[in-house]
């Protein structure tokens, strides 16, 4: 059952990249490896329905479910002691990171209000990381049932050695980037 962008990826994109970079095995090709969603909920210290909210929304938002992230240390000026819960997150591989994606950037990103592409700045590793300002662009989660909304870290994480590599493989999937590199 392979999604459409993983058959895309081994049809058209490899053979792009390889030719494009001047590969010599077509184990340097980079891949897309994993996606990780991550929500933090600097509101949970007061609030533990928050954290709940927020893993049953990854959890619909990706159908993976979703973990909280705990607190490393006591930060005593945001209340925080360590091991509470401050977040929620989630981690796509394999078919259920294409399908994410597909989703991604075909349904949710076009729902954004006003939207003209992503900023491409990658983390010089290439990989790259979108945040998201409301949860409800994505169709899974019914807009009637959102008390709060929440923002969202999407990062999309490569083999790619370098960001122009990194860059040049999310295009061929098709994220949108503004011409502004």
């Amino acid at each position: 059952m392979a999604t459409t962008l993983k058959k895309q990826y081994d049809e058209k994109i490899a053979p792009a990249l390889m030719k494009q970079f001047n590969y010599s095995s077509p184990m340097q090709i980079p891949k897309l490896v994993k996606i990780v969603l991550n929500e933090g909920l600097g509101d949970a210290t007061q609030d533990k329905k928050i954290i709940e909210t927020a893993i049953n929304e990854l959890t619909t938002i990706t159908g993976q479910k979703a973990v909280q992230t705990l607190s490393k240390k006591d930060i005593s000026n945001f209340r925080v002691r360590k091991k509470m819960p401050i977040g929620a997150r989630v981690t796509l591989r394999r078919d259920r990171m294409y399908e994410f994606m597909e989703r991604f950037i075909r349904i949710a990103l076009p729902r954004i209000r006003d939207f003209k592409g992503i900023a491409g700045k990658l983390d010089g590793r290439g990989n790259y990381t979108v945040g998201i300002t409301e949860q409800i662009i994505f169709p899974e989660i019914n807009i009637d049932n959102v008390n709060k909304m929440q923002g969202m870290n999407i990062t999309f994480v490569t083999t790619a050695q370098t960001d122009e590599e990194g860059y040049a493989l999310l295009k061929e999937f098709g994220l949108p980037f503004n011409n502004a590199k």
